[in-house]
């Protein structure tokens, strides 16, 4: 394997370098003037997501103002079920809308063979992103995993704690376990072609982990990721792999503990110990600052930057929030952090 130049790679290859590279999850959004602007140019979300001349600019965007050295392209996990038949539309103020998919015969009707061209616009951002960003500046791909997938077309939209899903999951196991295994191949073969259109890296957000009882983790979530890490890792070797179990704290080591799955993110909830915890097991971690402490700044955004930087020295590790930047965020504050993380400020 070709050893990798690039600080972002290096260090999910665990190298320790003098300072983490950094990134930030949704660093392409609202909270920046020029994103605001290009989002007024398409009809709707998903229009921006598929357009990929406007994806390119997204995604461009925080690397030319902040430098960072990751871009992750600019779309969203929702993309799959829209792919397969299952339309999505988000609502301003509400988020995304889904017609429910609560019955076995409404997952076979899901369409496997659809996503390929569907999805031809997003892969075709990748190749131009990828063309346009700076040597140094690594890409990410990524997708959604099978049960936050299955959580939002169950339930329809967003949730506090998805019983819904889970409710199905245990009423219906067969099916359930159906819609897992079709999104299981669809994410994989998603995450693939997005390797194959330049991504260097791809992360696996199951956002919602943090929602399953123990058990739901090892058989909805920790399973399927294990099982898409390995798949890529042995189509695509030189691909590396994130996972992001959002909440599900018990389990990071388990999850790092995978050998196709490269690095863990973590999220605020998780103590910066866990950050060995995660090395221990196999894998480099990632984050997992505070957005909140990011948007107050000052004093307390140094405190847990610092904080987050001596728990990492002379370790590998990459530098992002516990989840994803808010559009109340100030610039100068995104600023200072990339400085302070760099050893400037």
């Amino acid at each position: 394997m070709t050893k990798p130049t690039k600080p972002f790679l290096q260090a999910l290859s665990g190298e320790a370098l003098p300072r983490p590279p950094i990134w930030l999850m949704r660093q392409a959004g609202r909270y920046l003037p020029e994103y605001r602007e290009l989002r007024t140019r398409a009809k709707d979300f998903l229009d921006f997501c598929y357009t990929p001349e406007m994806a390119v600019e997204a995604t461009l965007q925080p690397i030319r103002r902040f430098g960072f050295d990751a871009a992750i392209i600019f779309s969203d996990i929702l993309v799959i079920p829209d792919a397969l038949g299952q339309p999505v539309r988000f609502v301003t103020g509400e988020g995304p809308k889904l017609e429910p998919i609560r019955s076995a015969r409404a997952i076979d009707q899901l369409d496997g063979e659809r996503p390929e061209a569907f999805l031809a616009p997003v892969y075709a951002a990748l190749r131009a992103t990828r063309a346009a960003l700076p040597v140094e500046t690594a890409l990410i791909g990524f997708a959604g995993a099978p049960w936050t997938l299955a959580a939002y077309m169950i339930e329809g939209a967003g949730s506090r704690d998805y019983a819904t899903a889970r409710k199905f999951a245990l009423a219906e196991p067969a099916a359930f376990n159906r819609l897992i295994s079709i999104l299981e191949d669809q994410v994989a073969r998603h995450l693939i072609r997005q390797i194959d259109a330049g991504a260097e890296a791809v992360q696996i957000f199951d956002s919602w982990a943090g929602a399953l009882p123990a058990y739901g983790v090892e058989a909805w979530s920790l399973g399927p990721i294990r099982r898409i890490a390995e798949r890529i890792k042995a189509e695509r070797p030189e691909a590396r792999m994130i996972a992001f179990p959002r909440g599900a704290d018990a389990f990071m080591a388990a999850y790092a503990a995978c050998p196709a799955i490269d690095a863990v993110s973590l999220g605020q909830s998780a103590p910066t110990s866990a950050f060995s915890a995660v090395r221990d097991a196999g894998a480099v971690p990632q984050g997992n600052l505070d957005p909140v402490a990011l948007i107050q700044g000052g004093a307390v955004l140094d405190r847990e930057i610092d904080a987050i930087l001596a728990a990492s020295a002379g370790r590998s590790h990459v530098f992002n929030l516990g989840h994803g930047i808010t559009p109340e965020t100030p610039i100068a504050h995104v600023e200072h952090l990339v400085a302070r993380v760099r050893g400037k400020a």
